[in-house]
């Protein structure tokens, strides 16, 4: 076995021994982190929430000698001084843990978490509800933590699932969070959208980047003027890959400018024809605002997350 799976295999171990310790964290966006990390002169762990969770640092001795094992030999610690702090952050999406990039998300190759990931769930979900045809093969674009990916795998026992994405730090967490959920129909792939994969999918999903970083990681910068490049490629290089019956399920982020939806404009000409059915939709009119205050947002009003659901019909 070797160094790469030794860690993965003590990263998973770690996962299950959260697990039986009765772990859970909902995690929120990384302005509530830092307005929690506000509230403490010098935020030191108590628990594992803290540890796992926060991102805190802690004495070693706060953990109980298994975990404290496991995580040194995933070689996933930081340790300064005396104190230790998990490289890795564990994140609970109902029954489902994923393991992730530790906060603040400031590598180029962070794997992000957060409440995207829970929308994004919900909406497969959603979808899936009302899905009677068969998913014999699906398609996570793009998986980062592998949330789509994991979430029709659990619905879908039958179907062969596969998990793509530039990033090898996010194919590694996919890997290593399907193995902890027991799924075995899960498969990680390198792939530029849809480059490196062959044939048709009776489910697309895809939760890209959507803003306009000016550090282009790769979880957060979708490209083109104001982060909508990415997703109106997706959509473009997903349609034809669609088999009959097949959907897409697209969430996205949109910078609306003058009241205008600059990504449903670009879309709507590659949807229009009578071979799709589609259906678009505001989740939520208003996130990040924060990210208004950065150069390149100085005409946005709003940044809104979408769900694009797109049918091939014939």
């Amino acid at each position: 076995m070797s160094a790469q799976q030794l860690a993965d295999r003590a990263l998973i171990n770690l996962g299950r021994g959260l697990k039986e310790n009765g772990y859970r964290f909902i995690t929120p966006t990384p302005l509530t982190h830092e307005r929690v990390f506000g509230r403490q002169a010098s935020p030191l762990a108590n628990d594992l929430r803290d540890v796992f969770g926060w991102s805190m640092s802690f004495d070693a001795d706060l953990l109980p000698a298994a975990l404290r094992e496991e995580l040194l030999q995933a070689d996933v610690v930081e340790k300064h001084d005396s104190l230790w702090r998990s490289a890795v952050r564990w994140s609970s999406l109902e029954d489902l843990l994923f393991a992730h990039s530790a906060y603040p998300t400031t590598q180029s190759d962070a794997v992000f978490f957060g409440p995207d990931s829970y929308r994004f769930a919900q909406v497969i979900e959603a979808h899936l509800q009302q899905r009677f045809e068969p998913v014999r093969r699906a398609v996570d674009i793009g998986c980062g933590a592998g949330v789509g990916a994991l979430v029709i795998a659990r619905a879908r026992h039958d179907a062969q699932v596969l998990a793509v994405d530039i990033n090898p730090r996010a194919l590694r967490m996919t890997a290593v969070n399907a193995e902890l959920a027991g799924l075995g129909n899960v498969t990680a792939y390198h792939s530029d959208v849809l480059a490196s994969v062959e044939g048709d999918f009776d489910l697309i999903v895809a939760n890209p980047p959507y803003m306009n970083d000016d550090r282009q990681r790769a979880y957060r910068h979708g490209g083109g003027a104001l982060g909508e490049q990415l997703s109106v490629r997706i959509v473009s290089e997903s349609l034809g890959r669609l088999a009959l019956g097949g959907s897409l399920v697209l969430y996205t982020g949109v910078a609306i400018v003058a009241g205008e939806d600059p990504f449903l404009a670009a879309v709507k000409p590659l949807v229009g024809s009578d071979a799709f059915g589609w259906t678009y939709r505001e989740l939520d009119p208003d996130v990040f605002g924060e990210e208004l205050a950065k150069p390149g947002y100085e005409r946005v009003e709003r940044i809104a997350v979408v769900a694009l659901t797109v049918t091939r019909l014939r």
